[in-house]
Order: structure tokens, then sequence, then C-alpha cells
């Protein structure tokens, strides 16, 4: 990066504030994207030229100011294991009473 208004970004050195500032904007939009942290890191180091370490830093300065936002975010994101499609037996003995088993039943045989 080149220091001194030579740029269209805001430079760390010279506009700290409006850098800090742009870097969460570029999070944010990471965000949007269901990105993860070491994804945005990367992103933001290949296409904008943000070091990865002022990246992290305002990462983790919106992580604690936004506790419950990135909770929910990190459970939005982390994948989901595959439900077994079998039920458990005391499951399937308990519905094999109900009148809805019943419907499906009388519906196979026809």
């Amino acid at each position: 990066m080149v220091c001194h208004g030579q740029q269209q970004l805001p430079c760390l050195h010279c506009q700290p504030n409006s850098h800090i500032r742009m870097v969460q904007n570029l999070i944010e939009r990471c965000l949007l994207f269901h990105m993860t942290r070491d994804d945005c890191i990367q992103a933001l180091a290949k296409h904008a030229g943000i070091q990865p370490v002022v990246t992290l830093t305002v990462w983790e300065e919106l992580l604690k100011e936004n506790k419950t936002f990135f909770q929910a975010y990190f459970h939005a994101i982390s994948p989901r294991p595959h439900f077994r499609v079998t039920r458990p037996r005391a499951l399937h003995a308990h519905m094999r009473g109900s009148p809805y088993m019943k419907v499906l039943s009388s519906r196979r045989r026809d």
C-alpha cells in the first residue's frame, strides 16, 4: 500500500480511523457471504490488500462487541450433521399406534 494520499483506500498510517472503518465494512460484507474468519482474512488480503493482522484485530474487536450476533452467526454457518433416516425403536413403537401412522399404513396398501 502506498501512503500519503496516493491511493483510493484510506491508509492505516495516515487515516487509521477511516482504515479501520473500511476494514469493518469489508468484514461485514464477508459475513453476508457466510465466510469464516480465515476466509475473510484471506479474501481481504488478496482482493483489498489488507494486512491479515489488521483484519484479525478488527474481527476480534467486532467479536467482543457483538458476542450474541457472532454466536448465532457461527451456529448458522457451522456444518450440520446428516440426520439418520431410521428412528429409534422406542419412538418407532410409539408412533406405530398413532392415528397419523395408521393413515400412512392404509395408504401404502392402496
